[in-house]
């Protein structure tokens, strides 16, 4: 019998371009929900109903605290109960999909009728809710990086994919959400300024739950699960929770890419808010705030086309410490550059996020192929399939790091006299330091991720053949 060239060794279909396409399709799922409320969750409390910043902080960071142990359990159940005959993690991702529409519409509802207090106890409840849903997706999600393929440049591969993915979401959210969601009115003060429409973000929640759930289908049924590793993760509880966390933290490469991972998500991804803010009352226009996108996602696109060479070549962790020095460096210069709120001062700002972005755009790209070196190190130093537990660990972190962020914001906002509440009057010269706070926290992210990649983390070019021969 002719051997069939579309199958692999072990009887599957051969990973290609529909596996790429599947796992793109799922970070697209878990992007429409995450970047919503990334984005725009702290503006909806905040402007809309009313929240203050320093309570919205508290709110946050006791959400955080109660992930920490949502994301450990979650991800141990994956690891050791199978809810599915034929796949591993599939069916995880579905009933976490169909959960994530209810709560991701709930955090969104205009709950301006209530107390101060149910104000904020609804904030916090909808947000916790809303974090074990999204976390009974992007944990099973997460985890089949390193099961879909145990070659390094694959990997690579799925890692570019993904960002492609994870992107969309965001393009849509800045170019298109801003043209329904804010709209020009007179102020108390009698001038005109654009004002947050947090009303309109029920509806936009609804519908983009649903493309969510429909994409992540998408997934289940495209990527297929080849790497089929011998475990002795079969029980949940404290034992199996603090193996999973002694492999975690006794892996350096693991350490080093988490705290770069803290430092971007905590002080890029997190702070979106803040450039909206500069489109709001710097510049006063919210509607060009599609043109910052320019400066996030230009350096992106293009490390997108050349990144599997480079890292053939160089290894993921030359190019990635080599690119973020560039971005430490122009978030340093960004500081002190005389910016005008007109277009030509718009035209430089947006030349400063390129170079700002540039060594968080690299990063982003090859992450997950990070991570799932990371997760090989690990089974190969302890023998334990623990891909669901460590990928929740870090998935725990990234979500502590959304908190770090929209906290540091919150306080920042505060220190720089940000005035809350619906049709509020900002102090003169907000908008400029609003700006320079952006800025500040863009260079410290930048600075931060750069040492971490260089001094902590340990998997070169050698190390990355090595680890996954395993």
């Amino acid at each position: 019998m002719a051997k069939n060239s579309k199958l692999d060794s072990n009887g599957y279909r051969k990973f290609g371009m529909l596996d790429k396409l599947g796992y793109a399709m799922g970070d697209m799922g878990c992007g429409f929900s995450f970047q919503l409320v990334a984005t725009y969750m702290q503006l909806f409390y905040l402007q809309y109903i009313g929240v203050s910043a320093e309570h919205y902080a508290i709110i946050i960071v006791i959400s955080k605290v109660f992930d920490a142990i949502n994301d450990i359990l979650i991800g141990n159940f994956v690891d050791s109960k199978r809810i599915g005959k034929k796949s591993k993690y599939m069916p995880w991702i579905l009933l976490g999909a169909v959960t994530l529409i209810i709560f991701n519409v709930a955090i969104f509802f205009p709950v301006t009728s209530l107390s101060y207090l149910g104000k904020c106890l609804w904030c916090l409840g909808t947000y916790c809710l809303w974090s074990i849903a999204y976390t009974m997706v992007n944990v099973p999600y997460g985890s089949l990086h390193s099961v879909i393929t145990d070659d390094p440049q694959e990997r690579v591969s799925l890692s570019t994919f993904r960002s492609i993915g994870a992107a969309l979401p965001a393009i849509v959210i800045m170019m298109v959400l801003p043209k329904i969601v804010y709209d020009k009115t007179e102020n108390a003060a009698g001038e005109t300024v654009e004002i947050f429409k947090g009303n309109s973000l029920l509806p936009v929640a609804l519908v983009l739950s649903v493309v969510a759930l429909v994409v992540l289908w998408g997934t289940t049924r495209l990527v297929v699960e080849r790497v089929h590793r011998e475990s002795d993760v079969k029980s949940t509880g404290f034992k199996a929770i603090m193996s999973a966390v002694k492999s975690y933290f006794t892996n350096r490469a693991m350490v080093g890419a988490t705290i770069a991972t803290v430092a971007s998500v905590a002080l890029f991804n997190s702070t979106m808010s803040l450039n909206n803010m500069v489109f709001q009352y710097f510049f006063k226009d919210p509607d060009k705030m599609a043109i910052a996108m320019v400066g996030s996602y230009a350096p992106m696109i293009v490390f997108m086309a050349i990144i599997g060479k480079l890292t053939a070549k160089h290894g993921k962790k030359k190019v990635i410490v080599s690119t973020m020095l560039v971005g430490a460096i122009s978030g340093i210069v960004s500081i002190f550059v005389p910016i005008t709120a007109d277009f030509k001062g718009m035209l430089i700002y947006i030349v400063c996020l390129m170079g700002l972005n540039l060594g968080n755009a690299v990063f982003q790209i090859s992450v997950w192929a990070i991570v799932a070196d990371c997760i090989a190190v690990s089974y190969r130093k302890t023998g334990k399939s623990e891909e669901g537990s460590l990928y929740a660990l870090y998935s725990f972190f990234r979500k502590l790091a959304q908190g770090i962020g929209q906290a540091v914001v919150s306080m920042g906002l505060v220190a720089i006299g940000f005035v809350e509440g619906d049709n509020a009057v900002q102090h003169e010269g907000f908008g400029d330091k609003v700006k320079i706070l952006y800025f500040i926290v863009l260079a410290v992210g930048s600075l931060i991720a750069f040492l971490s990649m260089k001094f902590i983390y340990n998997i070169g070019k050698k190390e990355e053949y090595e680890f996954n021969d395993a």
